[in-house]
């Protein structure tokens, strides 16, 4: 009877579950299929197999090498010897690793999928789950499929010495072979997620999640604590912590988690291909006025209420995706990134997000930070990767000018981004939607196309600036901006600009919705005559483009004659 009695009471228990931040205490009816508390939304630690069965299309996961173990080259003993901490973990959670391989389905799209397991020995990376992360690898190469890893690890397995630390090699080269291969790669991170598996494969996707309530960093908060003496904030290391220090592209919560992978995978299994759809017939073109004055024009595209890169981006694409971060130490939020839809064709979409009006919440009236150009090169590279078309919406007034952006570097960030797209391997357009300010517009416009909206500006400095150092005098500002040639139509004429996009009479702020749609059938115009062509015919032609630029200019002088005087030259400088 006691026995009957126990086992009634296990099987009791083992339907309830308590919630380790509220304390409530909830059936798994309730919690399936999320395992997230009903009370306060915090994330149960999931299993591999519950987690797979959320994220993938049901029936589609086939699971692959499922039987592989380790051996134990160390013959090593703590507490316990290593097999036998082996078969204990085997037993409490029927795997037979802390990783499972398999291929599925997510959103239609056939993925190669590795899920980590901390409830197996802390989902420590050994041999046999560095290997598994390597075939992962190999199957999504050789099938051309995206990637897809979910991490939950305390780092290294230590039982397995050296051995284990190597397998941070083994992944990291294995990701580098998918980055050669153009095959997407997307990491989500669970909580939590430290040491070994962050530094080699989970920190290193294309693009990465954080679920909510994950942790993740290379240290754990203890070792970090006890190290330093330092006491550390409540959310270091949290997902928002991530997220705010540009480490992470987006935070989902578990049950937006699904949704999320699905849009990104679509994404990631598109690659460019030559327009099969003809574009709808473009807008009636107003007239482009040539004749508006170069003050007035620097006038209207600094009014606060022009449309900016928010009203584009709702009225121009769909399905817009934000990634962040710069992968370093920063997110800066002047700087748009993400994927989105024009006219349904996948693109990769970077821009000045310029607020004119209101709390700038940091965004500087679109002065960009080094991090911001970090961003955008590395979602030039990922766009490349993934075999999309990058569309830029340029709008500021230059670059971040301050002490912070100095010290981060910034000249070096404005010519990273530069070389990167100088020569990227996909279709690049550019628009000036607003102020072309200097280097800080540069960086985000160059391309295969530069476009103009009629009423934006494009110029080495602004024309206060030019009138304070030329002019001496600040006052002069129509006269420096009429000199310095920075409106649409003259930069058409120096061949600068491609095309210049109409605006409706009187400027885009008269009717936004009608602006937009004049700029987005230029863009779809340009980018399909782009992707009819092969990738390196583009690349060559950017190249040819880029180093004709200002060449018309270079004109011959007169011929030196006579002898040059190099000592007399010296002497003077000496003097």
């Amino acid at each position: 009877m006691a026995d009957a009695l126990l086992a009634r009471i296990r099987a009791t228990a083992d339907r309830w579950r308590r919630c380790p931040t509220c304390g409530g205490w909830w059936s798994r009816r309730v919690l399936e299929p999320c395992w997230t508390c009903p009370g306060c939304a915090s994330p149960f630690r999931m299993s591999a197999r519950r987690r797979i069965a959320l994220l993938v299309d049901a029936g589609t996961f086939v699971e692959h090498d499922a039987t592989l173990r380790p051996g134990d080259p160390l013959r090593f003993t703590d507490r316990v010897p290593y097999p036998t901490r082996y078969e204990q973990a085997r037993a409490r959670t029927g795997l037979s690793e802390a990783a499972v391989l398999g291929t599925a389905g997510i959103g239609g799209t056939r993925v190669a999928l590795v899920v980590l397991d901390f409830d197996f020995m802390g989902g420590s990376m050994g041999v046999v789950v560095g290997e598994k992360v390597a075939r992962g690898a190999e199957i999504a190469s050789a099938e051309r499929i995206p990637l897809l890893t979910v991490s939950a690890s305390g780092g290294g397995r230590m039982q397995e010495g050296v051995l284990a630390l190597q397998q941070g090699a083994k992944t990291a080269a294995a990701i580098r072979s998918l980055r050669d291969a153009g095959i997407p790669y997307i990491s989500v991170l669970t909580d939590p997620v430290l040491g070994g598996v962050h530094v080699s494969f989970s920190s290193a996707g294309d693009v990465v999640i954080a679920e909510d309530g994950a942790r993740a960093g290379f240290a754990g908060r203890r070792v970090i604590e006890q190290t330093s003496g330092q006491q550390l904030p409540p959310e270091f290391q949290s997902a928002s912590f991530l997220l705010r220090h540009g480490h992470v592209d987006s935070v989902a919560t578990r049950p937006e988690l699904p949704r999320v992978l699905r849009r990104l995978v679509s994404y990631a299994g598109t690659r460019v291909a030559p327009p099969t759809v003809e574009p709808a017939p473009a807008p009636a073109m107003p007239p482009c006025d040539e004749d508006i004055d170069p003050w007035e024009a620097v006038r209207r595209v600094r009014a606060t209420h022009r449309p900016r890169l928010r009203h584009y981006l709702d009225a121009m694409f769909t399905d817009v995706f934000e990634l962040h971060g710069d992968r370093r130490s920063g997110e800066d939020p002047v700087v748009f990134g993400g994927f989105a839809r024009l006219h349904g064709e996948a693109v990769v979409v970077i821009g000045h997000d310029r607020i004119t009006c209101g709390p700038p919440e940091g965004r500087n009236n679109g002065m960009t930070r080094p991090s911001g150009y970090r961003k955008a090169t590395r979602l030039m590279v990922l766009a490349a990767r993934w075999g999309l078309p990058v569309v830029t919406l340029v709008d500021t007034p230059g670059a971040h000018p301050g002490a912070g952006s100095e010290r981060a570097n910034q000249s070096e960030a404005i010519a990273e981004t530069m070389i990167t797209v100088a020569g990227l391997a996909t279709p690049v357009v550019c628009a000036v939607i607003g102020e072309g300010g200097s280097g800080g517009a540069l960086a985000l416009s160059i391309g295969d196309r530069l476009l103009m909206q009629q009423n934006a500006t494009y110029s080495i400095i602004s024309p206060e600036g030019c009138a304070a150092i030329l002019f001496s005098d600040s006052a002069k500002a129509p006269d420096a901006a009429r000199a310095l040639g920075l409106r649409a139509v003259d930069l058409r004429r120096h061949g600068v600009v491609d095309e210049v996009v109409a605006e409706p009479p009187g400027g885009a702020h008269t009717d936004p919705a009608r602006a937009a749609d004049l700029l987005r059938h230029a863009l779809r115009r340009h980018l399909d005559e782009l992707r009819a062509r092969p990738v390196r015919t583009i690349v060559a032609a950017r190249a040819r483009r880029l180093r004709a630029l200002g060449r018309d200019w270079c004109l011959p002088g007169d011929d030196v004659t006579g002898p040059v005087d190099r000592e007399g030259d010296r002497r003077e400088l000496v003097r």
